[in-house]
């Protein structure tokens, strides 16, 4: 799917707290923009607080612009797969609840097919321990994250669940994926 910017496409990613997400792909070669924001609810124009709350049915997720002449969506996906866990049912670490479910949002009928193609080919390789419970969603309207929510852990790196939880996911990147990050982000 194009944003209106040309040649550029989008995706929607959901694995538990959109800090993390965000932080993982938005130094990924390719990647132009990463926002936080909310989808699959069905409350219009959901807060943060609202969300945490989990009566929203929305789940933290970011919306990524790239370039696919530089980066494919199944490239972002599979490291979407390789940097949090799809095989805990509404839950990441110690975040709790439907908002915080792994979950694809695709935005075409060839993101879908890539989607199960992916999942399929992970699942016959047993790369994960137990069975991808990652759900493909319909996308519905995304709602962006308050500003304070954008760019978080780049702006928080001393906060202390930015230090304990994102902090080791980026490390993981960086040490299996360095080759490819932006050049800023290897240094």
């Amino acid at each position: 799917m194009t944003n209106g910017t040309q040649g550029k496409e989008q995706a929607i990613f959901a694995g538990g707290c959109f800090w993390c997400t965000e932080a993982v792909l938005k130094d990924i070669q390719g990647v132009d923009k990463v926002e936080s924001g909310y989808i699959g609810g069905d409350v219009p124009n959901p807060t943060y607080r609202a969300v945490c709350g989990g009566d929203t049915g929305h789940a933290e997720a970011v919306r990524v612009t790239f370039d696919p002449a530089q980066v494919s969506y199944k490239d972002l996906l599979g490291l979407f797969m390789a940097t949090h866990d799809p095989t805990s049912l509404n839950r990441q670490g110690a975040d709790v609840g439907t908002q915080y479910r792994s979950a694809v949002f695709p935005l075409s009928a060839e993101q879908e097919r890539e989607t199960r193609e992916v999942f399929a080919d992970l699942g016959a390789q047993n790369v994960f321990d137990r069975p991808i419970v990652t759900t493909i969603e319909p996308a519905s309207e995304f709602y962006v994250a308050e500003d304070y929510h954008q760019d978080y852990f780049a702006n928080n790196p001393r906060q202390p669940y930015c230090a304990a939880v994102i902090a080791p996911k980026v490390a993981k990147l960086r040490k299996y994926y360095g080759d490819r990050l932006k050049a800023h982000a290897r240094a």
